[in-house]
């Protein structure tokens, strides 16, 4: 299959995090239409992990979804930003753990059909307490968890957030 050829490039949209851009793109068979893309600058997820039967879940609203969900600790890559670097950065920042050991686990394109987030998981160990450093729009509520238990979560449908699911999958099972 031949990569379509684009034609142009519109930014719709440029926020502090994200963009939104129309390319207008053209196939072999001569068709062409507008793809709506959010670019972003990826992300890394962390499985951190207390002690070898426990993980660390973040409670926290999310807006798009209307509700409060129960997650793994995530967090968007600054510009030129090493993953690993992030990942050890978002989950000192988000649950106030210091990690000794982090090793990448997987990576994968959260919803490729319309954004480039491009995301690092990480599972952590060796935790160490510190402090938390919350970014200003997060209000965070830590939980440590059993690890069965946080598998029973994704069964039951306590856990809804896709990264959460396919980390704790990717590292409990």
């Amino acid at each position: 299959m031949n990569r379509p050829k684009v034609i142009s490039q519109t930014i719709a949209y440029k926020g502090k995090k994200i963009e939104v851009r129309e390319d207008r793109i053209v196939h072999d068979n001569g068709k062409q239409h507008v793809v709506e893309l959010v670019v972003h600058p990826g992300a890394v997820c962390i499985v951190a992990r207390p002690s070898p039967n426990e993980v660390l879940l973040i409670r926290q609203y999310r807006h798009a979804t209307g509700k409060e969900l129960l997650e793994i600790p995530a967090g968007t890559l600054n510009r030129g930003e090493n993953p690993r670097d992030c990942a050890f950065r978002e989950l000192e920042e988000e649950t106030g753990y210091r990690a000794g050991k982090m090793i990448e686990r997987a990576r994968f394109y959260t919803t490729p059909g319309f954004t480039t987030e491009f995301m690092h998981l990480y599972e952590a160990s060796g935790l160490v307490k510190t402090q938390t450093n919350f970014d200003e729009d997060e209000a965070i509520e830590l939980d440590i968890v059993p690890s069965m238990q946080a598998l029973q979560m994704i069964d039951d449908g306590r856990i809804e957030d896709a990264k959460s699911i396919l980390g704790l999958l990717r590292v409990l099972k």
